[in-house]
């Protein structure tokens, strides 16, 4: 091997080796966080606390070994695309590591560790998926393992639903629990998911250096909800499917709902080629909540949310459009439909544009 091939491969290694190490660190961190605090354990969770320091040194160090790397050697291909995936890694650990140091002082704020009850017993079960699915994108990401980086990315999903429910027993137990303590639970939960949400980060930068496969646009789930979904609901995701098929995932349902579509909404789209094949109207209460929190946005389209749902998820935004000035229009009111179609034609640009950017 040329000794300039062979000093890169060395140098290479270097960065490997202290990537791992840090990997090490940071994982060890979040167990100890985490067992401080249901133990109450405080002499743990203050050595977890400054135990950090020496993280962020090493964060520092692998950021001046990654740069020194790149003057050096001037990496191209697979080379520059894994010292790419290195630094942004570098800083995703660091910060785990900061979530590890919060979950630490949040439980020496107890008053004491959580008692065997439902929140305690979901604080275990998230932890342990936590844990498990840092493991798996640390070993993904040492070993560049894209297919086991893929497999692994998809343990968030179910996170996102479970950290609902978890809100729910936290809420219904702030009427019993110490008001202080609720609040630090809280925190912990939500650094949890940070956790898991930075080990979903190790995946995606473990495929881009495996296989230079960049990370996929999102694709935004959005419920558009009105009375009866008869009309402006329908009307709303049809506009949103023709013109953003591949930025969002659409539908829509109402308060109650209507025996059929509006006539006038049928002739508009047959002479606009909008396609309102399969759809009929729905309502809320045929969703299950679990596909009710899966939206990223909720578009409420007549009156308040609040006359249509009782709880908003925890990772769901809310919208009101105003569509109070508007009539519903009869079965040959095509001049009616075309007003309301270029109002909410706007309202959904203006929506997709701020969630994917003017390009989509």
């Amino acid at each position: 091997m040329p000794l300039l091939e062979k000093r890169l491969e060395n140098d290479l290694s270097r960065i490997r080796n202290r990537i791992e190490d840090q990997a090490v660190n940071v994982t060890a961190a979040v167990k100890n966080a985490v067992h401080a605090l249901q133990t109450g354990d405080s002499n743990l969770a203050y050595s977890t606390i400054l135990n950090d320091y020496p993280i962020n040194r090493s964060m520092r160090e692998i950021d001046r070994l990654c740069h020194r790397f790149i003057a050096i050697h001037l990496p191209s291909g697979t080379h520059l695309r894994l010292l790419s995936a290195v630094i942004r890694v570098n800083i995703e650990l660091e910060r785990i590591g900061d979530y590890a140091v919060t979950i630490a002082r949040e439980g020496v704020q107890l008053s004491a560790p959580p008692a065997d009850d439902a929140l305690a017993r979901e604080l275990d079960r998230m932890a342990n998926e936590t844990l498990l699915m840092l493991d798996q994108a640390i070993r993904a990401f040492n070993e560049l393992n894209a297919e086991l980086a893929h497999s692994t990315k998809m343990m968030s999903k179910a996170m996102e639903y479970n950290l609902d429910i978890v809100y729910q027993e936290i809420a219904s137990a702030s009427q019993t629990k110490n008001f202080k303590d609720t609040l630090a639970l809280f925190a912990v939960f939500s650094q949890l998911k940070r956790v898991a949400d930075q080990a979903k980060n190790l995946c995606e930068e473990t495929v881009f250096a495996a296989t230079g496969e960049q990370k996929e646009p999102k694709i935004f789930d959005i419920l558009f909800v009105d009375d009866n979904n008869s009309f402006f609901s329908p009307l709303a995701e049809a506009i949103a499917r023709k013109h953003y098929p591949n930025t969002g995932r659409y539908r829509s349902a109402g308060r109650t709902a209507a025996e059929n579509l509006n006539p006038g909404l049928l002739d508009f789209s047959a002479s606009r080629e909008m396609d309102l094949d399969g759809m009929h109207p729905v309502a809320l209460n045929d969703l299950t909540p679990h596909e009710i929190a899966d939206q990223h946005v909720i578009v409420c389209l007549q009156g308040d949310v609040s006359t249509h749902l009782t709880e908003i998820p925890f990772h769901t935004s809310v919208l009101h459009w105003e569509t109070g000035h508007m009539t519903i229009p009869g079965k040959h009111d095509s001049v009616d439909v075309a007003e309301v179609y270029r109002t909410l034609a706007l309202q959904v640009k203006d929506l997709m544009d701020l969630l994917s950017g003017e390009e989509t």
